[in-house]
């Protein structure tokens, strides 16, 4: 009963001409930017964020959370007609849906990936709804132990899980830490790592560094892969699928669906992530392995599914526990924080419209994006080929424009024009600059529940090890660490032992 009072206050809420027009825009505008290569739903998400200062706080997370998971319908499409993925997550849908559109099925591939998209959807949505309050009510009970324990348990698995390097990624992750230090302390009023200069005594805005670590710094790389780009198909025919196609997929999207909703709740999964373990999994139990990346439509069918479900999964910590399981749930924290919302268990109590309304919000715009994206696909094949120097200009005013309206200064755009070239070496690093992103987030509320639980031990650090659920999430962290540093360990050695 409880249930159906709660999702009858998010109906209300989300059925209003404002809210259902922002939905729309933004899982429109998701998909647009999903299918245009060299734009995300990271630097457009930060380019949006000073426009919700003009938005209701429901109607701005409404807006924000469509554009998550409708890029990642869009970026679908790329995969499969160019074999450039759009976004992330759609890296390993190129591997066989291009494949099947060069086979004359790049219809069959695009609604294969659109209907499981929506069913993963769906289901997702069902599981936060079942979820939420359950762990809404644990979450009350969390103290700035817990907290401190959980957060550094979500910075060490966006390690694990990050690609590349283990020691990169910590390394990233504690830049995060420092940049988040920048500004006043609140407890005894010293000014740290501001160098002098008054315009940082504030610390850095999130804003700020999410459009030059991902929006510039994508840019420019982009540029430099300019000259590469081709469309293979310039007609989509045969949307539809038959019944040999439909029995292929059903177990793929359930089994994707399943694992996505899984990772999308850990820290430091999400979309990425869920959609490279379908993949593998479909391939070690598929009784035709040699099929995959050749045109196997069960190498469409689960990492789609898996995709949007963890995308929508992944929303369950940031607004049961107020903690971002990944850089761009740490996004829409900084949304709600500009608004003037602690994210958290009391956000339930205090703000049931938004809670809700977000949650009720992604059955609307799922089936928004189902009514939008097979229809368009035709528009969708002319804007790939648009040339992206007439792309990035727009972009880079939209940057300019977002930045400099958070505090009317010339420095703001000169700390934006610095974040890009640093994003940009990062990536010629091979440095992810998504754990920089959850460690600048997560850094000052780090400091805040440890000074706090310091405070109540009298000192004691043991307070860590001695509360039960802090202690778990500390060993978790731990195991995490073991998890990627043994295999590393094991492999040194082997290769110190060829070598002798």
């Amino acid at each position: 009963m409880e249930l159906l009072t709660n999702l009858s206050i998010g109906f209300e809420a989300v059925l209003t001409p404002a809210n259902l027009l922002y939905c729309f825009l933004g899982v429109f505008l998701g998909t647009l930017i999903g299918v245009l290569p060299g734009l995300g739903p990271m630097p457009t998400i930060a380019m949006l964020l000073p426009v919700t200062f003009a938005l209701s706080p429901v109607t701005a997370l409404i807006m924000l959370s469509g554009i998550y998971y409708g890029a990642q319908y869009g970026g679908s499409t790329t995969a499969i007609l160019i074999n450039l993925p759009g976004e992330s997550s759609s890296v390993v849908t190129a591997l066989d849906g291009y494949q099947m559109a060069r086979k004359g099925r790049a219809g069959t591939a695009l609604a294969t990936a659109a209907l499981g998209s929506f069913f993963a959807g769906t289901v997702a949505t069902f599981i936060l709804v079942l979820v939420a309050t359950p762990l809404a009510h644990m979450a009350l009970k969390f103290g700035p132990t817990e907290y401190f324990s959980m957060m550094v348990l979500g910075l060490i698995a966006s390690c694990v899980l990050a690609r590349g390097s283990l020691v990169k990624a910590i390394a990233m992750i504690v830049v995060g830490l420092l940049l988040g230090l920048v500004g006043t302390d609140v407890s005894s009023g010293a000014l740290r790592y501001t160098l002098g200069l008054p315009d940082l005594e504030d610390g850095i805005d999130l804003v700020i560094v999410a459009m030059g670590m991902f929006g510039l710094s994508e840019i420019i790389r982009n540029l430099e892969h300019e000259a590469t780009r081709e469309t293979l198909v310039t007609k989509v025919e045969g949307l539809r699928l038959g019944r040999k196609d439909l029995k292929r997929i059903i177990m793929p999207v359930i089994r994707g669906t399943a694992l996505g909703s899984l990772l999308g709740v850990l820290p430091g999964g999400g979309a990425m992530l869920s959609s490279f373990a379908s993949y593998a999994l479909e391939k070690k139990i598929s009784k035709h392995p040699e099929e995959f990346g050749h045109g196997a439509i069960e190498g469409v069918a689960g990492p789609e599914s898996a995709n949007n479900a963890g995308a929508q999964t992944s929303f369950i910590p940031m607004l049961t526990l107020g903690i971002p399981s990944n850089p761009l749930m740490a996004l829409m924290m900084g949304a709600l924080i500009i608004q003037g919302i602690q994210p958290g268990p009391a956000v339930m109590v205090e703000q049931p419209e938004l809670f809700w309304g977000v949650i009720v919000s992604m059955w609307i715009g799922n089936m928004f994006l189902v009514v939008l994206n097979l229809p368009l696909i035709g528009i969708w094949v002319r804007l790939l080929t648009m040339p992206y120097h007439l792309l990035f200009p727009a972009v880079l005013v939209f940057c300019g424009i977002g930045v400099y309206s958070l505090g009317n200064s010339s420095f703001d755009i000169g700390t934006l024009a610095l974040f890009g070239l640093v994003g940009y070496l990062f990536a010629k690093l091979d440095c992810e600059p998504a754990p920089l992103i959850l460690g600048f987030m997560l850094g000052p509320m780090m400091e805040e529940n440890l000074r706090r639980a310091m405070l109540l031990a009298h000192g004691d650090p043991m307070v860590f090890v001695e509360r039960p659920i802090s202690a778990t999430l500390l060993a978790l962290a731990l195991g995490s660490v073991f998890l990627i540093a043994v295999p590393s360990m094991r492999k040194t050695r082997e290769v110190a032992f060829e070598d002798e």
